[in-house]
């Protein structure tokens, strides 16, 4: 019979790379059943209890990380926690070896040059980084989720009035002067623009763009908030004044998750002023024609990147990809009375909100964590209902816990619970490549499939890969594996869901500061404060960049930060 041990550690930090590699350490270590290592928050919790990993009676905080292990008897428990402080040293970047600043200012002494600013620490922290940031005059890349609105609305309306930007919070790609900053692929160079509420949208879109013969000239995330009310599309607005004025641009590409009407008709206010060509991809967002003046009117991810190559005026290259050879001999779902159900199990969350959009028209009843409409929200995340489409990037799946671009082990633990279920016909999953993404994704991925498969052969596997042939995942590969495990393979969501729907298809139910060009124009350098695998991309790129060796303030005591936020606001 199995046993369960534990240990919380108060307030205690680690970059959340480390806590990853710490948890499958544990995991693969002699007479070891499963392991969990997280922040002890509400919401992890609820997941380690679907694992059967929560303890009994555990006092911890949301604060304190939970290092858990389950193993066949208690002296294998035992020493595996034993071993935790060893494989915590063990398993540190090359990144932590090196000479690394403690603080901001130390890090912008060593690399004055630096115009940019990625910050990936856990949400509570990220809005004032971000503010010591701008009070320095660097722009912010901010990864970090669970940042609150009036934050994101306070940050962005002072960047606003330094001439500075903000993407984000919770902006998870941007490509600046050809270097990926968070999940980004590698796409040449070229004369097309792109602002972006999404991140997964951004890469969709370039990684086609790339395929297409196309070039991206800069590539500005906003964070997937930008374009609600609150916010107002204060970075897109600026993202778009920039592109427009920028001469390396000939055509701009806006894409978003539903944006706000009212901030929305604005926003196309500002690029029908634009003196260039703009095509524009709101997902969900009505449009009374195709093309109105220079805005030309996108029905889909693909679409956005076709109309982009083809205005910027570049010859459409003749050049099969490995994807459309492969999806040539990959045959419709057959049909089966009796298992009926999709699940899409999704890392990115437009690449979720697109394909509800497209399968929400062919099935019903379909629920989500993303809904369009009220009806559509599933009220458990754990427990899946007629088609179910999950984004496993939104913020209940990863409070105290890694985005699932860079750790599968949740989409793993649900894939398995899905392929258990006898009514789930087809799962739905997405694959993105790119800098700073799973390094090899399909290593994880295939296996699991083959595993799902091979107990149910009549269950079908659909996967939607977003990369290129230059990403260092090799693109050629991942297909190949996946494909081995039986996946059928497919390069965007409008593919896919048109394959799905032959087997699964049933009746349905003011004026602002500019951003000076400078920053858009150099060689680019920056500070990473947070995950160290964001500065190992950064460098693997040829960008000059630091990595600060971040820690909470006051060792994350709220009481001791509120005292020294009042003692730094008296002494300014």
């Amino acid at each position: 019979m199995s046993t369960i041990k534990y240990e919380v550690r108060p307030g205690a930090y680690y970059d959340s790379v480390v806590l990853m590699q710490l948890q499958r350490s544990l995991a693969g270590l002699a007479g070891v059943v499963d392991a969990g290592v997280v922040m002890a928050t509400a919401a992890n919790r609820e997941l380690l209890a679907a694992s059967d990993l929560l303890p009994d009676k555990i006092e911890a905080k949301a604060d304190d990380l939970l290092i858990v292990v389950k193993a066949e008897d208690e002296t294998a428990a035992g020493e595996a926690l034993a071993q935790v402080d060893s494989l915590l040293q063990r398993r540190r970047s090359a990144a932590a070896m090196a000479f690394r600043p403690r603080s901001l200012e130390a890090a912008l002494k060593m690399a004055p040059d630096a115009g940019w600013v990625l910050i990936s620490v856990p949400g509570r922290y990220a809005a004032g980084v971000a503010r010591e940031v701008l009070d320095r005059g660097r722009h912010v890349f901010l990864y970090s989720d669970n940042v609150a609105l009036a934050d994101e609305l306070s940050l962005k309306q002072e960047a606003h009035r330094k001439g500075l930007l903000v993407m984000g919070p919770d902006c998870g790609t941007a490509i600046i002067n050809g270097v990926g900053m968070g999940f980004a692929n590698r796409v040449r160079r070229g004369n097309i623009g792109l602002v972006g509420a999404s991140g997964t949208g951004l890469q969709a879109i370039t990684s086609h763009i790339h395929s297409l013969g196309g070039g991206v000239s800069q590539a500005i995330g906003t964070g997937g908030r930008d374009l609600k009310a609150e916010i107002g599309a204060i970075s897109a607005r600026q993202a778009l004044d920039l592109l427009s004025r920028d001469p390396q641009t000939k055509v701009i590409v806006l894409v978003s998750k539903p944006p706000s009407p009212e901030v929305a008709t604005r926003l196309l206010a500002v690029a029908q002023a634009a003196d260039k060509q703009v095509v524009v991809n709101f997902l969900g967002y009505p449009v009374a024609a195709r093309r109105l003046d220079n805005l030309h009117f996108a029905t889909n991810l693909s679409e956005a990147a076709e109309l982009a190559v083809d205005i910027g005026d570049w010859r459409l290259s003749a050049v099969s990809s490995a994807i459309d050879e492969i999806a040539d001999f990959q045959s419709p779902i057959a049909g089966n009375g009796s298992q009926r159900y999709l699940r899409g199990l999704f890392s990115g969350g437009t690449l979720a909100y697109a394909a509800l959009l497209g399968l929400q028209v062919i099935l019903t009843p379909i629920y989500t964590n993303v809904p369009i409409r009220e009806e559509q929200r599933l009220p458990d995340l754990l427990v899946s209902r007629g088609h179910t489409i999950l984004d496993m990037g939104e913020d209940h799946f990863t409070q105290g816990r890694l985005h699932p671009m860079l750790d599968n082990d949740l989409r793993l633990r649900r894939l398995r619970q899905e392929a258990a279920d006898p009514e789930v016909r087809l799962i739905l999953l997405d694959v993105v490549l790119g800098e700073g993404a799973h390094p090899d994704p399909a290593s994880e991925l295939a296996p699991a499939i083959a595993e799902a498969r091979k107990g149910r052969p009549d269950l079908e596997v659909v996967a939607i890969i977003v990369g290129t042939d230059e990403d260092p995942q090799d693109l050629n590969g991942q297909l190949e594996r996946l494909i081995a495990a039986g996946a059928t393979v497919f390069p965007g969501v409008g593919e896919a869901v048109d394959y799905v729907s032959r087997g699964l298809s049933q009746p349905a139910a003011s004026a602002f500061p500019r951003v000076p060009l400078n920053a858009f124009h150099e060689p680019l350098a920056a500070v990473n404060v947070g995950l160290e695998s964001f500065y190992d991309s950064l460098k693997a790129q040829g960008a000059e960049a630091v990595q600060v060796d971040w820690r909470p303030p006051a060792g994350g005591n709220e009481k001791l930060m509120a005292i020294l936020a009042k003692m730094k606001a008296r002494d300014t």
